[in-house]
Parts: C-alpha cells; structure tokens; sequence
C-alpha cells in the first residue's frame, strides 16, 4: 500500500464527516469507550506516531504526540486530515527497505500505509456510527488492508471485504466467522509472515 491509499482513506473520512461539523461530536460511539470527538483525535493521532516511527527505525522513539479531544469539530477534522497528509508523505519518501517500529513487528512503508489506513477507515466508521450518518464502504481500501495487514482472513467470493475489515477489527460479527474480541495485524511484511501466525 501507499501514501495514495492513505489519502484515499483519509477523503472517505473528510466525506461522512464534514457535513457534520455542526453536529455534537460529545456523544458517545455505541459500543465503545469513546465520544465521536475523542474516536476522531484518536483516528488522528495514529497516522502522526506512524510518520515518527517509520522514520525511527526499529527503535522505540520517545515522542509523546497528542490531538486534543476537546477541540472544535473543524480543528478535530483538520487535525485528521494534515495528519493522514503526514503519514502519506513519509510513506511515498520513505526508501526501499526502511523499517520502523510497532509492537506487533517492525513495519516496512507499506505496512505503515495500511495501518493509517486501517485506524481512519475503522475509527472514521465509529465516528460516522456515533454520528448516524452513511460512511462509504471504501471495499478496495479494505481488500487491501486486509490482504496485508490480516492475511489470514480469507476473503471469499461472496464476501464484502469492508465488512470483513469491520469484523476482523472486532466491530461487528459475521455468519460462519467467529467474534473478534482481540486482534493483531501483521505488520512486518508480508515475505515474513508464517501461515496462521495471526488466528
């Protein structure tokens, strides 16, 4: 995946939400811990620490980046936005072979795109629920998310892969599929993942 991707994500985000900037973004996304503010500057605050620590290198770093919940909704969306923005330059800048940081494996640029792109598509989906407003499928985005970051999600003929996308990061069950009640991405690349190792 690439910095395209990213934005792509990030513009099915910018679709569902910026005709609500006017909504209360105080009230809480079902099923979840968070407000649609909070869920928006945490979807925010992802694509930053990607940026840091695919430019970190396998290394920890030790930044501390924060999107402030209790801003405006524009500054929220913006925020959201200039930060995908970010992540899409240091992925596309990024040289063949870099690899960062993340507890689940050391990411290549690829994998860092699909992460962003997992976080706003996923968390952008929680806000647009929280919101009760129509949130675009974005079904390419999501084959793509789930072939590199859940490979071991098949995903069939007559499967909807932003559905499986949802259910995969746990937020909604699906006919034959078991409930997702904790979850892990393959982060490092693919040429390194063994059959099996996320189920």
């Amino acid at each position: 995946m690439t910095g395209d991707d990213v934005l792509a994500a990030a513009e099915v985000c910018r679709r569902a939400l910026e005709p609500e900037l006017s909504s209360d973004w105080t009230v809480p996304v079902p099923g979840l811990d968070f407000t649609v503010a909070s869920v928006v500057a945490h979807a925010a605050e992802a694509p930053l620490w990607y940026s840091v620590d695919l430019w970190s290198g396998p290394q920890n770093a030790a930044f501390e980046l924060k999107v402030v919940p209790d801003a405006a909704n524009e500054t929220l969306l913006t925020s959201l936005l200039a930060s995908a923005r970010t992540l899409a330059a240091a992925v596309d800048a990024a040289p063949a072979g870099t690899r960062g940081f993340h507890p689940f494996g050391s990411p290549d640029p690829a994998g860092f795109a699909a992460m962003g792109c997992d976080e706003l598509l996923v968390h952008g989906a929680d806000a647009a629920r929280g919101l009760g407003v129509e949130y675009a499928p974005a079904r390419r985005l999501a084959a793509g998310v789930l072939g590199r970051l859940f490979p071991w999600h098949a995903v069939g003929d007559g499967d909807d892969p932003w559905e499986v996308l949802l259910w995969a990061n746990g937020r909604t069950e699906l006919a034959g599929r078991p409930p997702q009640g904790s979850w892990r991405w393959q982060c490092a690349p693919l040429s390194e993942w063994e059959d099996g190792s996320g189920s």
